[in-house]
């Protein structure tokens, strides 16, 4: 026996009471369809195992506990495993395909594949990157889902896209694994992936992501399954990058270096938040390295941080040869190695730090899980966690099969309503993956979602009274058409009517068909005002010179004088940054700003719209445009959506999702990952920066005006254990009805300077509609131990006493604070319990260099590894290899087995396995007044 087990035991049987508690079942594990429920068996803890009779019944089922569904998808993927070849389990290890087992039914299966605005990749490739899906419906980016501050909105889509998933992929049961969403920060303007992030805050970030991941996998909006999936999720999701991956120049080498605090407060907190709103399937870990550590191999990243703290209980996949840039970019050589890590070192390295899955092409080599794991064991190479063994690879491929069975792929398809939805939507065969599918998934529906959603990013950044053609004065939005009646507009910019609308990164292919149903900015326009008054005269000009945008094009900047209004539409695409393409400039492309500077000259009557990868420098036109609009890539109708806007069938109600600077100048380097200001840089986002900004994060009008009042809040002094809950008064004052965002900012105005607070933190915001002189009363609950910050010399996090300032705001800006309340915060926090995490393994095993086991022999003493994350993210129990802390005074745990004639749980506390099978083991710890527990799998062999 361990020292660390023997302490453990003593704990249990002395100082900590065994309570014998009914286990819940898995949260995963689908209830069965006219069956026993899937927890049968349950017994309490000091439980005997099942007599011969009752043992003889049970075996008697001849179909195998894969493909029974009275078992856990966790224990039908531990069979399935059991029955694999190191090889074999090896093979099913790589995203590109996993290789079919045809003896054991297993198919090949494509874990890459993409949906980040829609369905857009299927991995059908054995090898090589996954093929584009053709018309399918793509909608606007991450970045403009962020703008609409919307999480319901992001929900719906999501439901959409999980729905053609189902309908577009093989037997609309394989391959529903998906990279996306995209949830890294959009810390830098010159990051060149920002249109695949959602936002600079982690609270926005969290809130709409945790939505894209609910919708997708098939949950409700607080990430329970669905009642109408029957226990089955939908598809799977995969968080990415992590972590703090926001550098594309330096992303497969570099490192980024920052302290704890950072780490915790900012690159890592929506990952943090998604896992325990969404409970989402995968994590894929980023190509860079943290403080010096590629995240490929970081077991404190991904087994400590994700796994034992956050509470992740999906699998991880690298990001597209990840494992290779251990060896390849960053030439990694681990502390106190002999040597840089080789091919197969850099794989061993990998799958001890729980990289799951190997996505083993993009920038590969020859190399992959597949052919260099059973290498490894044969070397017998030396690991941070012990002498690499078949073990290590065990937890892995059991939790990729876990992920499958979970889909439904085990199943009969008519237990599986996702798929017999699907089928009845889109008729088997009827589909392929051409332009002579016809578009049939792009529904009126789905395009019908992608123009509500392109509607609510645009962001109303500008409105001012002007001067205009016609001598009047007033704001230009929104259009006022004349229902009969000369009227001429112009849209002008060659983005407007391309040949082919660019649709973001991560995009489906449109053929002639898809294109049918796709419309851009000017056919939009064109379409909505001749919709008024047929009469109208709608044209479109280049304004640039296609293509390279480099010269202004005279004739269509004189014909801009003639027109009532003109539209300057505006952009950049995939040249200009992209994936491994960071932008070096704010400046619009070519010369599209001086398109813009010489019409407004001819035509007062001018508004301008921006769609980017981000913000861009606007200082060279801004002060004479007089309405200025602004969304990301935004999806396949984007015209209609801009349409929607200008002529004010929508009323604006985009909210920036970033802080827009003045001056690029003012940034630090692109690979600093520091956020707060220091000597030699005036920090990032909206928490810290110091200089001069041209639009607010959260900024955003609206063609009608809205009133605050009657700030309360329930209490002047709160304990820091306490919920704060404040209200306020929403009033709608103009004429027509409109969309408001209530932003709630929390300032620590008394703090310190040592201690580095933010100005201030969003830390809620609800998005509500109200018609004309409509009021609400919206109220928001405040958790104050939300409020908390990491203390790095404590190594956990806490409330500051004091005062805290309580913000209703139109923005990030001070001047756009309405109203403001002041509360005191008393106390220290009281930490409970949080997460519970397991990692079984023989008494005895760390003698042998094992971590962590799926199967057990007959006899064997079972340690249960336990790692208890407390509420301020402190960890106890078993933390790493060599890494363990005494559980605190007064913390209860107990045990409870499904089946104890497989593995028994004696009231002194001691798990054994006892007999052929495989059972289910749930750990539960109290503390703190707060209960958690955590299900894990013991799969016993014979011998």
């Amino acid at each position: 026996m361990t020292i660390k087990h023997l302490a453990f035991t003593r704990a249990l049987r002395g100082a900590l009471a065994l309570t014998a508690v009914a286990a819940c079942s898995s949260d995963h594990a689908p209830p069965d369809v006219g069956e026993p429920a899937a927890t049968l068996d349950r017994a309490g803890a000091d439980a005997e195992p099942l007599g011969a009779p009752e043992l003889s019944r049970e075996l008697a089922d001849d179909t195998p506990i894969y493909l029974n569904r009275r078992y856990s998808p966790e224990e039908r993927a531990a069979d399935l495993v059991s029955r694999m070849t190191l090889v074999e389990k090896a093979s099913q290890m790589v995203s590109s395909q996993a290789a079919a087992i045809p003896s054991l039914g297993v198919p090949a299966y494509g874990w890459w594949n993409e949906a980040a605005h829609g369905v857009a990749r299927e991995q059908v490739n054995n090898g090589g990157n996954p093929p584009n899906t053709i018309n399918t419906t793509s909608y606007p980016v991450d970045l403009s889902l962020g703008a609409t501050w919307n999480p319901e909105l992001m929900y719906r889509e999501a439901l959409l896209i999980s729905d053609e998933a189902r309908e577009v992929f093989r037997d609309n049961k394989l391959d529903l694994n998906f990279y996306a969403p995209t949830i890294n920060l959009a810390r830098d303007p010159r990051w060149g992936r920002n249109d695949e992030a959602f936002s600079e805050d982690p609270v926005l970030t969290a809130a709409i992501s945790a939505q894209f991941v609910n919708g997708m996998e098939g949950k409700d909006q607080r990430g329970r399954l669905l009642l109408e999936g029957r226990g089955y999720v939908k598809v799977n999701t995969t968080l990415k990058h992590y972590a703090a991956n926001n550098s594309e120049f330096n992303r497969r080498k570099g490192s980024s270096d920052m302290d704890e605090r950072t780490l915790r407060e900012y690159y890592t907190a929506q990952f943090r938040d998604v896992i325990r709103a969404s409970d989402p399937a995968s994590i894929m870990s980023a190509y860079n390295r943290v403080n010096g550590v590629p995240v490929a191999a970081s077991i404190q990243l991904k087994e400590v941080l994700a796994r034992s703290t956050f509470g992740f209980r999906g699998f991880f996949t690298s990001d597209c040869d990840a494992i290779r840039e251990i060896q390849a970019g960053h030439r990694w050589q681990p502390p106190g190695y002999p040597h840089p890590l080789d091919a197969v070192e850099r794989h061993a390295f990998a799958a001890v730090a729980g990289e799951d899955l190997n996505c083993n092409w993009g920038y590969h080599d020859t190399f992959s899980y597949a052919n260099t794991l059973a290498d490894a064991v044969e070397r017998a190479i030396a690991t941070p966690t012990g002498i690499f063994n078949e073990n290590d690879v065990d937890p892995l491929v059991t939790r990729l099969f876990a992920a499958r069975m979970r889909l439904g792929e085990f199943d009969d398809d008519i237990l599986v309503p996702w798929v017999t939805q699907a089928r009845a939507r889109v008729a088997p065969g009827t589909w392929t993956n051409s332009d002579e599918n016809g578009a049939i998934t792009e529904t009126p529906e789905r395009l019908a979602m992608a123009r509500e959603v392109g509607a609510e990013a645009i962001v109303l950044l500008k409105n001012s009274e002007t001067l205009r053609k016609d001598g009047s004065t007033g704001k230009l939005l929104p259009l006022r058409v004349p229902l009969r009646g000369a009227f001429r507009v112009a849209v002008i910019g060659t983005y407007a009517n391309p040949a082919e609308a660019f649709l973001g990164g991560y995009s489906s292919d449109q053929g002639p068909a898809g294109n049918a149903r796709t419309v851009n900015g000017y056919s939009g326009v064109k379409a909505a005002v001749q919709a008024i008054n047929r009469e109208a005269v709608v044209d479109f000009y280049p304004g640039v010179t296609p293509e390279t945008l480099a010269e202004v094009d005279a004739a269509s900047v004189a014909a801009a004088a003639d027109y009532d209004v003109v539209v300057v539409y505006v952009g950049t695409d995939g040249r200009h940054s992209r994936e491994d393409v960071d932008r070096t400039t704010l400046a619009l492309p070519g010369a599209q700003a001086e398109l813009i500077r010489q019409v407004t000259a001819q035509n007062p009557n001018t508004i301008v719209y921006m769609e980017t990868v981000g913000q861009m420098d606007v200082g060279s036109f801004e002060p004479g445009v007089a309405a200025l609009l602004w969304s990301s890539y935004n999806g396949q109708r984007k015209g209609e959506a801009l349409a929607d806007v200008l002529l004010g069938a929508h009323n604006p109600s985009g909210r920036l999702p970033f802080t827009w600077y003045t001056n690029l100048s003012d940034l630090p380097p692109i690979d600093d990952y520091s956020i707060r200001p220091t000597a030699s840089s005036l920090g990032r986002t909206y928490m810290y920066f110091q200089g001069p900004v041209t639009y607010p994060f959260g900024h955003g009008l609206s063609y009608t005006s809205f009133r605050y009042a009657r700030l309360h809040a329930d209490q002047q002094s709160v304990d820091a254990n306490g919920t704060l809950r404040v209200s306020v008064h929403v009033r709608n004052d103009g004429r027509v009805a409109g969309d408001e965002v209530v932003q709630l900012y929390v300032s620590t105005p008394d703090a310190p300077a040592s201690l580095e607070r933010p100005r201030k933190r969003l830390r809620a915001f609800q998005k509500i509609s109200l018609g004309p002189r409509e009021t609400r009363r919206v109220t928001f609950e405040l958790p104050v131990a939300d409020l908390a910050f990491f203390d790095e010399e404590q190594g956990r996090y806490t409330v500051d006493t004091g005062t805290y300032g309580i913000q209703i705001a139109r923005s990030a800006a001070d001047d756009d604070i309405e109203m403001q309340t002041f509360v005191t915060v008393t106390g220290e926090l009281r930490p409970a319990a949080a997460v519970v995490t397991a990692r079984p393994q023989i008494v005895g095993d760390h003698d042998l260099g094992i971590q962590q086991r799926v199967f057990f022999p007959v006899g064997a003493e079972i340690d249960p590894q336990l790692t208890v994350s407390l509420s301020d993210e402190t960890l106890y129990g078993y933390i790493t290899k060599g890494a363990s802390r005494p559980l605190p005074a007064g913390m209860r745990v107990s045990f409870d087995s499904n089946r104890p004639h497989v593995v028994s749980v004696h009231r002194s506390g001691a798990i054994r396995a006892v007999g052929p099978g495989v059972a289910t083991v749930t750990a539960t710890v109290e503390y703190g007044g707060v209960t958690t527990t955590v299900d894990f799998v013991i799969y016993v062999r014979s011998t």
